[in-house]
């Protein structure tokens, strides 16, 4: 096995963690920002508040997202067994 098809693989691997977990980040990151904003504004500082909302949005979207993700880690899976192909 070549160390350019290392890399390769290493980077499919990250593009797709990337691809995976940044929808649920930046929508986790953006209300986060206007919770906090929102509690700055009325000066209510409480943890729950924060919290609550991210765990249902987070939720509603690995629901929502979940076959689009296995449909993502399934041609990754796909590529890698065909990777394998090639090395022998």
């Amino acid at each position: 096995m070549s160390i350019s098809l290392v890399m390769e693989l290493m980077q499919a691997a990250a593009a797709t963690a990337f691809k995976i977990g940044m929808p649920i980040l930046i929508v986790s990151l953006i209300i986060g920002l206007v919770i906090a904003v929102f509690q700055a504004a009325t000066q209510i500082h409480e943890q729950t508040l924060t919290f609550v909302p991210k765990l249902l949005i987070t939720a509603i979207l690995l629901i929502s997202l979940g076959p689009w993700m296995m449909e993502v880690m399934s041609d990754f899976t796909y590529y890698v067994f065909e990777l394998m192909l090639t090395v022998s």
